[in-house]
């Protein structure tokens, strides 16, 4: 790697957590991307890519895009779609101390790519693991893993409101991925998480599955 005698780094995962001997077992695993760092919060001179690979749920396959529920009780399932679409925004955002932003943009430009319905928000951001985890169809969002960790750990229900406000739409996680290729034939999630410098982003088409 050419680093000098004296010269001191660091190896991290693509969340910045260090590798020590204590935790090596833990986070290094086959197909775990790893940084050599000089520190632990260097800026990254590229941006860096790596492939995650996952055994979709059956529903992924097979209903993923349907909303024949809705449609079966008579009423129309786009408004549906778009609740699950920002209902990862509402959880997001839930802890905030100041002002929810979120602000859903349809975007009909042909000039700048293809019509698409864009959700952003303030909220405290996903690291990578966390966005691998959301793809993962039909995993609950209150168990999933996230380096042994729950993506909402320390989690507690708010009190009694209206269940739109504490983003328990989706709460078996089947909503997300429904409601992405009901609407669109692909999905774009960007995140930085509140306590990093990096910007995650994560790709899912219908061309893949």
């Amino acid at each position: 790697f050419g680093i000098a005698a004296e010269e001191s780094f660091v190896i991290t995962t693509t969340n910045r957590k260090e590798i020590t001997e204590d935790n090596f077992g833990d986070l290094v695993q086959d197909g775990v991307t790893l940084y050599l760092l000089q520190s632990v919060d260097q800026t990254l001179l590229s941006a860096t890519k790596e492939r995650i690979d996952f055994l979709p749920h059956y529903d992924t396959l097979v209903k993923s895009g349907m909303y024949e529920y809705y449609a079966s009780e008579g009423q129309n399932p786009l408004p549906f779609a778009l609740a699950e679409l920002i209902d990862n925004s509402l959880s997001a955002t839930s802890r905030n101390t100041g002002i929810r932003s979120i602000q859903i943009k349809l975007l009909f430009d042909d000039s700048h790519g293809k019509p698409a319905v864009a959700v952003i928000d303030n909220g405290r951001g996903m690291t990578s693991k966390q966005l691998n985890n959301w793809a993962v169809y039909r995993l609950s969002k209150f168990t999933r893993q996230g380096d042994f960790e729950s993506d909402h750990s320390g989690y507690v229900r708010p009190l009694p409101v209206p269940r739109s406000l504490n983003s328990d739409i989706s709460y078996f996680g089947v909503g997300g991925k429904q409601a992405v290729f009901f609407v669109g034939q692909s999905a774009r999630m960007i995140s930085k998480p509140a306590e990093s410098q990096d910007v995650h982003e994560l790709v899912l088409s219908k061309e893949d599955f």
